[in-house]
């Protein structure tokens, strides 16, 4: 059976930059999973790659049809905002091998939906100033920078990773994302690694 490789971290730890990264190294043979979200899009995202930019209505019909495997909601400033994996069929190939990025609740959710041995935890870990850097960083570049919710979010992923929460979830590994080079370079050892273990 194929493994699902989790990414996550608190936010602006390169998690996204990763994800492209590894996705597009063809040694590694990852299938993107797309999670779906009713936030608003930001600059630079492509719906269907980043993510499904769906409604609140949708939401409901994919409730009311049984398709959602989890789902998260995030009261920001602007109203809640819902991110959320869908049986739609992306992981139909058993076989394959699929790249993520979520929360550590997603996380834990699906190792219950789809078995722990199936779930291979990538924590990506970077030091709070350099993330706060990043972050206001990436916000400046939006049209319309949301600077409460980035400090909100900033917060929020203090309490949401906790060493407690961490050890909770059984992550004793994590990637140090000083340098990006070398922070990818560990992870494509670490999930061929995985991948012989098949």
């Amino acid at each position: 059976m194929g493994k699902i490789f989790y990414l996550m971290g608190k936010s602006a730890c390169g998690k996204d930059s990763l994800h492209k990264e590894l996705l597009a190294d063809p040694t590694l043979g990852l299938k993107s999973a797309v999670l779906y979200t009713t936030r608003p899009m930001r600059e630079n995202e492509v719906d269907g790659v980043d993510y499904f930019f769906v409604t609140e209505q949708k939401v409901s019909e994919l409730e009311q049809s049984g398709r959602i495997i989890e789902m998260r909601t995030y009261d920001t400033i602007y109203g809640p905002w819902k991110y959320l994996t869908v049986d739609d069929g992306q992981f139909d190939s058993e076989d394959a091998d699929y790249l993520m990025i979520g929360t550590l609740a997603s996380y834990q959710t699906l190792q219950q939906y789809f078995g722990k041995e199936r779930l291979i935890p990538l924590y990506i870990e970077v030091e709070d100033g350099e993330r706060l850097r990043r972050a206001l960083n990436r916000e400046r570049k939006q049209t319309d920078p949301k600077y409460a919710e980035m400090c909100r979010r900033f917060l929020a992923d203090e309490e949401d990773f906790s060493p407690e929460n961490l050890q909770k979830a059984g992550i004793t590994t994590s990637y140090k994302n000083r340098r990006f080079s070398v922070c990818l370079n560990t992870m494509k050892r670490a999930i061929k690694k995985q991948k012989k273990k098949n």
